[in-house]
């Protein structure tokens, strides 16, 4: 399934044939020696033997030989309108040309702008918002305002959670890969993930639901706030039942414990909705978010309900929160995705994914579950199949395609495409993976 990348025109200007400059790019050997010497030890990539990726097209990518592959992870949720989607190129150049940097304390338009766009689509009443640059900044940001709203220090977090690499979001994160800070913060309790091998999801969630509510009654006076993925997507598409957060919100709510929803995998139509938590008919007390909004611009915001954004009270900036340029690629892509009904095309496709990885649960004994909503879906594989795994991106990679990985031991496939992903695409791949899974020696 593998094809060349063919000339195409893009504003009246034709791209020079990849194939014709091959030779202009590193190798792939060459960029991973210059990592060694000049990156941190910890620095990691996907593949025995990786592409050098040096184009993207909405959700095609294609590598320094030239050859195409069809994205099913969109740089880890990032590239919900595609790669290099030019209407949205079109105004962060024009933004480029007029004005790229004055920082926050200056008076610029488009920030305005996307937090009044931003208002729109937000959940409930939720309308206050603060730029960052970064998912990780965004929910450092919401329990910094947590703790200023409440009083109190604590948190509540679950296992197989994911909130960034700084100390405080390092501290509530609940994937022990993730937690490397040697002194993380004391006054965090964890509670089971919702979604557990062996018990069905609503086991699994009255079980994490009664631990969090021993925790309230013995720390509540000492808690800030809870933080939550919708979908855990570095966990492993954890995906609670229905009514998870209703039951989750009374229980906070009569302890004064703050909700937290972190949506920056699970944002901007991903899952058929602008955001994951409207779909579990509960407004949380503050909302992060970022990867999506910039469509690959770095971007982060943490925004919350009237009554709370009022104790965001003392001084604070971000130098490039709220950018211009960031601004303006906020703004295109919240017109695109109105404009595309990306909610919509999320929710139609994400049927189609779902349906055709259930069929191949139903062929292959190694896919154990199939979790996610929309286009977030996740093959659940045997726990010790991590090794597995990694051939299948492979062997998937090699047919043409672009895979992603998570969960607690790497043993989940991840299929998050850019939500500009046809139904065709979606079939082939789900046939190149059936013809994947069948080659295994233990299929």
């Amino acid at each position: 399934m593998n094809e060349t990348y063919k000339q195409t025109e893009r504003d009246g200007r034709d791209d020079e044939s990849l194939q014709n400059r091959q030779d202009s790019y590193m190798s792939p050997d060459e960029i991973i020696a210059l990592k060694a010497n000049y990156f941190y030890p910890n620095t990691m990539h996907f593949y025995q033997n990786p592409p050098h990726i040096v184009k993207g097209e909405m959700q095609y990518l294609y590598d320094h030989m030239g050859v195409k592959y069809t994205d099913f992870f969109a740089g880890v949720t990032v590239l919900n309108c595609g790669h290099s989607n030019p209407e949205i190129l079109d105004a962060v150049h024009a933004q480029l040309n007029r004005l790229q940097h004055t920082s926050i304390i200056y008076l610029t338009e488009p920030m305005v702008k996307l937090a009044k766009a931003l208002a729109e689509v937000l959940p409930g009443d939720i309308q206050s918002t603060f730029f960052c640059n970064s998912g990780t900044e965004a929910n450092e940001g919401a329990l910094l305002l947590a703790r200023m709203h409440t009083g109190k220090k604590g948190f509540i977090a679950f296992e197989g959670g994911l909130h960034g690499r700084s100390h405080l979001t390092m501290s509530v994160t609940g994937i022990p890969m993730w937690r490397i800070d040697p002194f993380l913060e004391p006054d965090v309790y964890f509670a089971s993930c919702f979604t557990q091998v062996g018990m069905s999801s609503a086991a699994a969630s009255e079980v994490a639901l009664e631990e969090i509510q021993s925790i309230l009654e013995a720390h509540g006076n000492e808690i800030a706030a809870l933080i939550v993925e919708p979908i855990q997507g570095n966990g492993g598409m954890n995906t609670p039942p229905s009514d998870f957060f209703v039951k989750l919100g009374k229980l906070l709510k009569k302890h004064d414990v703050l909700m937290i929803v972190d949506e920056v995998q699970t944002g901007f139509a991903r899952t058929g909705s602008w955001f994951a938590i409207e779909q579990f008919g509960v407004v949380p007390d503050i909302i992060t978010y970022a990867k999506a909004l910039g469509n690959g611009i770095p971007i982060g915001a943490f925004s919350a309900r009237p009554e709370v954004a009022k104790s965001f009270n003392k001084p604070s900036a971000s130098t490039l929160g709220g950018n211009p340029v960031s601004s303006a690629a906020g703004l295109a892509v919240l017109d695109y995705m109105k404009k595309g009904d990306l909610c919509g095309r999320s929710k139609v496709l994400g049927e189609v994914l779902r349906e055709g990885l259930e069929t191949l649960k139903k062929k292959h004994n190694l896919i154990k579950d199939v979790r996610g909503m929309g286009l977030m879906q996740g093959a659940v594989l045997d726990a010790d199949a991590g090794a597995t795994v990694d051939v299948v991106l492979e062997e998937m990679k090699k047919r043409g395609f672009i895979i992603g990985k998570n969960g607690l031991h790497r043993n989940v496939l991840a299929f998050q495409p850019p939500l500009v992903i046809e139904e065709m695409d979606i079939k082939e791949m789900l046939i190149a993976l059936d013809e994947t899974l069948s080659a295994l020696p233990t299929a």
